[in-house]
């Protein structure tokens, strides 16, 4: 069985909408696109670390909207080859609540009443890891039915007040494990979350 692994970006306080650009999310009236690109966050270890990931085998799992974005942008910027190559290349599984013309090469459909059947099947098939970037409605399905099993948390320095968070309506009560964790120079926290059961509560010591 293969895992599904999410990839955010997040403000302070947990908004996950739009940080590439102005105009990549709007819903609800967001002005705030493009807030991972106000500051300058790039370093040595941020470098590293999206080597590392971009040159493990994978596969991509995203919602409607994150595809839209990254299929008008990836095809046409092959000069960023650590992305776009691994990007336009692999298998893209594309979960949207109706049906949709899929131009991106490689790309196949998950729709209908039974997505999270069918995303358990995916789960089950053999393969390299699915991948999920951005997504935010798409992740609050997968949180909602325990299907994430590792999560890369990008914490950025910044506050917004406003936007989609990535703990939303589909958050459980559950335990993680924090199973690794960097602080670029920038202060950009890269955290890597998994699932360890349901919360657990107790006392404060009297």
């Amino acid at each position: 069985m293969r895992n599904i692994i999410t990839m955010t970006f997040v403000s302070m306080d947990g908004v996950m909408q739009a940080p590439g650009g102005s105009k990549e999310d709007t819903a609800e009236g967001f002005k705030y696109g493009g807030w991972q690109f106000g500051r300058d966050y790039d370093d040595p270890i941020t470098d590293a670390l999206l080597k590392e990931f971009f040159t493990t085998p994978f596969e991509l799992l995203l919602g409607k909207v994150t595809y839209d974005i990254f299929a008008a942008y990836w095809p046409n910027h092959p000069e960023i080859e650590l992305v776009a190559t691994p990007f336009n290349a692999t298998k893209k599984y594309v979960v949207s609540d109706v049906p949709m013309e899929l131009l991106w090469n490689n790309s196949e459909l998950i729709t209908g009443d039974d997505v999270v059947e069918k995303i358990k099947k995916l789960k089950e098939m053999d393969g390299p890891d699915l991948w999920v970037w951005g997504s935010g409605k798409l992740i609050q399905t997968l949180l909602m039915n325990d299907l994430v099993d590792r999560m890369h948390v990008w914490t950025h320095p910044v506050t917004i007040g406003t936007g989609k968070k990535l703990f939303a309506e589909g958050t459980q009560p559950r335990n993680f494990t924090m199973t690794d964790a960097k602080v670029t120079k920038t202060g950009v926290i890269v955290a890597t979350y998994e699932p360890a059961g349901v919360l657990t509560t107790g006392e404060a010591p009297t």
